[in-house]
């Protein structure tokens, strides 16, 4: 298995752990996505183990682009993001598992054999969510299938819009410019197909309604 996590620390921990699952072994590492993916071409690795924050690339591209590679590539994400609002994104984008890093380990082995199995490892809340959009009503569901091709720091500022929050607000909270906020609000528009900054906070505001 190839272990993609730009903290070396967390990245040796996640090795030590993979030696107590019978039938795996750790054949690299990475700390970014472009060594994860130059990894993966010469690895060949049967699962991957990946966070979402890398310094190059945001988590939910390279799991596109591991997808386009070898779709049949199984890819666990574990993350400190919250599962309500990165799980389904994550399993949209190509993901087969993911798992909040401060779970105990035995459930953490548990997320690494179910993947590796060809299964989904999904909380029971998010399996649940999932499911339950399939009966919703198409607007809502269509949302759901917009918001998943958003990039992590744009669902980020999509929650904090849906919480009320303003552009400078935004700023302070993930520590960037005000012009990068506007730039990543422009472009939720125009992925989301919505003409104004208004019917962005409209969208937003109902988004975060339905992760709850």
């Amino acid at each position: 298995m190839l272990i993609v996590e730009d903290h070396p620390v967390f990245r040796e921990g996640l090795a030590l752990l993979t030696t107590g699952i019978p039938g795996h072994v750790v054949c690299g590492e990475a700390g970014t996505a472009r060594h994860a993916f130059d990894a993966i071409s010469k690895l060949n690795p049967d699962l991957v183990l990946m966070d979402l924050n890398l310094p190059d690339k945001n988590g939910l591209e390279l799991l596109r682009d591991i997808r386009s590679l070898r779709p049949e590539l199984p890819v666990l994400v574990i993350s400190m993001h919250e599962e309500e609002i990165y799980g389904e994104p994550v399993l949209r984008a190509g993901g087969r598992g993911y798992i909040m890093k401060y779970e105990d380990t035995d459930k953490v082995k548990d997320a690494i054999t179910k993947v590796s199995n060809g299964q989904v490892y999904a909380s029971e809340r998010i399996a649940a969510k999932i499911l339950d959009g399939l009966t919703r009503p198409r607007s809502t569901a269509d949302n759901t299938v917009a918001a998943g091709r958003l990039t992590t720091r744009e669902l980020e500022i999509l929650r904090l819009t849906g919480q009320g929050k303003d552009s400078r607000t935004i700023a302070d909270e993930l520590q960037i410019s005000l012009k990068t906020v506007d730039t990543h609000r422009w472009n939720l528009r125009e992925k989301l197909g919505l003409s104004n900054g208004t019917e962005l906070i409209h969208y937003a505001v109902r988004w975060v309604r339905d992760q709850i």
